[in-house]
């Protein structure tokens, strides 16, 4: 604590502006998920194809801009990156209502992501910018759960505002609300820097790439879980995959708010660990025990590990870097987020085709145990560890 107790509050008007925004912002492309392949496949006419190059559109822009941005937000600030990035979002899903042909929605999903990768590298570096250094972890579990609860309220709402085809209600109340995320930012403002500290905007952070390929491996499972969970279900006697989505989203909301500090009291190396552990044996349980109850148990402990492992690696991405650097690092280590959605998809629904369901949730399984072996043989050179605090 310095002499007027300001530098180790962590849960400020600041601070929480910066989420607010992040709830607002991520609620907004929540509401995309589920209506835009309905309306690529209905109100466009495209199949199966058309409705992955839609969806993925978005993340391939974010995927190339996000190093740029972490680019930007260490020459010009976070702040120009959150109001920018929510106002280009906000504009590009105001565009879908005019998007009569698939080539102008996927122009459109295009520029989405390009503000997405703006917003969500703007948004991640300010909350540790403004987080005391002993509280980094528990700052980036926090703005985990502004994404996460958005993506989570998002679907539901664009659903009950979609009805039988009110398409453009869904895209203007989105843009709407992404524009909130970006009026709300123009209430933040950057941590002072030292004018004399030289700023060293890197596009590729060198120090965030082990982190990075360790966070693609400890998510991988998550794509093989949300992809066939809700085809395997039936397999074990479930006749939705309702309840046990509700029952890991739970789970990772109440981690990541009572569980916050586990990074920051245990040190990134250990809860990465425990987290890609956890992931490997997630999987290891719903595939080794084929029932109901192996699904349910093996999704607790898999939500345990997802809960911890966005914090972990994200802290020990920023650990040692300097902060001139911090905007590329999460701009670098942000990219990996995204390609284990994309390519990881790819990849566990190749092994599915080739095998099973639950071969694709072996594959995952074993992406993260290939993780945690790396982490463990080759520590140094992949990761400099961040240390413990208590």
């Amino acid at each position: 604590m310095n002499g007027d107790g300001v530098r180790d509050r962590l849960v400020t008007a600041r601070f929480a502006l910066v989420v607010g925004a992040g709830l607002a912002y991520f609620t907004a492309l929540g509401m995309l998920l589920p209506v835009v392949p309905v309306y690529v496949d209905e109100r466009l006419g495209g199949g199966g194809l058309a409705v992955g190059v839609a969806v993925g559109a978005l993340f391939v822009s974010a995927v190339v801009c996000r190093p740029i941005a972490g680019r930007v937000g260490d020459r010009f600030g976070r702040r120009v990156l959150l109001i920018g990035g929510a106002a280009v979002v906000a504009v590009s899903i105001a565009l879908y209502a005019s998007a009569e042909s698939f080539t102008v929605l996927v122009a459109a999903r295009l520029l989405t992501g390009v503000g997405e990768a703006g917003f969500f590298v703007g948004g991640a570096t300010m909350v540790t910018d403004l987080a005391p250094a002993a509280r980094r972890g528990e700052a980036i579990s926090y703005w985990s759960v502004g994404v996460f609860g958005g993506l989570a309220i998002g679907p539901i709402l664009g659903e009950a505002l979609l009805g039988a085809d009110h398409y453009t209600v869904v895209w203007f109340v989105a843009a709407g609300l992404a524009a909130v995320a970006s009026v709300l930012a123009t209430g933040t403002r950057d941590v002072e820097r030292d004018p004399g500290a030289p700023v060293h905007a890197k596009l590729i952070n060198r120090a965030a790439v082990g982190p990075g390929v360790l966070l693609f491996l400890g998510i991988l499972p998550l794509a093989a879980f949300n992809s066939f969970v809700p085809l395997y279900v039936g397999d074990v006697g479930l006749h939705g995959a309702d309840g046990i989505f509700v029952l890991y989203g739970v789970l990772i909301l109440v981690v990541r708010i009572f569980g916050a500090r586990i990074p920051d009291r245990f040190g990134g190396g250990t809860t990465g660990a425990l987290a890609l552990a956890c992931n490997a044996s997630g999987m290891a349980i719903v595939v080794a025990w084929h029932s109901a109850a192996g699904l349910v148990v093996g999704t607790v402990v898999f939500a345990a590990g997802m809960s911890l492992l966005y914090p972990a690696f994200f802290l020990l991405a920023l650990h040692g870097v300097a902060e001139s650097e911090r905007g590329s690092a999460v701009g670098t280590v942000s990219v990996f987020f995204d390609l284990s959605q994309g390519l990881g998809a790819v990849v566990v629904g190749g092994v599915a085709a080739a095998t099973s369901i639950p071969g694709a949730f072996a594959a995952g399984g074993a992406a993260a145990l290939l993780g945690l072996v790396a982490m463990r043989t080759l520590r140094d050179r992949i990761v400099r560890v961040a240390p413990a605090t208590a």
